[in-house]
């Protein structure tokens, strides 16, 4: 069996509203003859004369008289899929939103995201997911809307990525610590307790491998899997915390906090989402939000 051609519909649709050849050519931008032959291929294909002469005029048979709003209504219908899909009334949108982000994020940027949004859509909620690892299956598979993160090669090729910020290492200790005053040289910073922040667990990182070359090596004191527990335990030890500047801003309040004295490479943090949420009109606005408030 043959695949029907669809734009017969179109055609036929056409034909049926004006009931003349020579008016549904000119309404489609055809010759006359082109649409004869159209018609032609309409009576083959539906085994039905369709138009028949009356006069001067073209009248409908029964069966186009049948097929004429069932016909239309399709027309109507494919050019609604078609279509550029319409930016929603987002006053009236009730959607829940899954983001999965470094610890740290959400306690920094949550509270902003969360406001701005609940202003311009008060149905739209967040679900915001603990980040364990950069595997992006769960972009893929749907469970996730929206992944923020420095992009490593874990992530899937196919994602989509836009930068949000730039970020840079700091250390951050308690107020009253001895590195809060005096010069920071790269000797002293080594020298003190540190705490590491790997969600692998792992002690060495960016910040070691640029005291290599310095012959210098940070004693670590302990090994946390996020930003946010590293600060807590320095804001009431003497514990060292070597964290990303802006992605914690708001967790060290009360803290004192100073310029690495090494050569950290700095990085960037993205959002990342799958390619069929890309013109999705809602995700789009979401995407949106979160670049303004990381922008501010």
């Amino acid at each position: 069996m043959s695949t029907p051609d669809f734009n017969l519909l179109i055609t036929l649709d056409v034909l049926l509203a004006e009931g003349s050849v020579a008016r549904a050519a000119k309404r489609l931008r055809l010759s006359p003859s082109a649409m004869s032959r159209a018609l032609a291929r309409l009576r083959e294909t539906t085994g039905d004369p369709l138009l028949v002469r009356a006069g001067r005029g073209l009248v409908p048979t029964p069966r186009a008289l049948e097929l004429r709003e069932r016909v239309s209504q399709l027309v109507q219908d494919t050019e609604a899929v078609l279509r550029p899909a319409e930016q929603p009334d987002l006053s009236q949108l009730n959607r829940t939103f899954t983001l999965r982000t470094s610890e740290g994020f959400a306690e920094n940027f949550g509270a902003d995201l969360i406001a701005r949004i609940a202003e311009q859509a008060p149905g739209v909620r967040l679900r915001f997911m603990h980040k364990p690892d950069k595997d992006s299956t769960s972009l893929r598979d749907g469970t996730v809307d929206l992944e923020t993160g420095v992009v490593g090669t874990a992530a899937g090729p196919e994602l989509r990525t836009q930068g949000l910020f730039r970020d840079r290492f700091i250390g951050v200790v308690r107020m009253g610590h001895p590195l809060s005053e005096g010069e920071i040289t790269p000797a002293r910073y080594a020298a003190g307790s540190h705490i590491s922040v790997s969600r692998r667990g792992l002690d060495k990182g960016p910040i070691d491998e640029a005291l290599e070359p310095l012959k210098l090596e940070r004693q670590i004191a302990t090994i946390v899997a996020g930003f946010s527990t590293a600060l807590a335990l320095a804001r009431a030890t003497d514990l060292i915390a070597s964290v990303p500047e802006r992605h914690t801003a708001n967790l060290r309040a009360g803290m004192h906090s100073f310029a690495l004295p090494l050569s950290v490479p700095a990085f960037t943090v993205a959002m990342l989402w799958h390619p069929r949420m890309d013109a999705d009109p809602v995700h789009r606005w979401l995407r949106g939000c979160l670049r303004e408030v990381c922008s501010e």
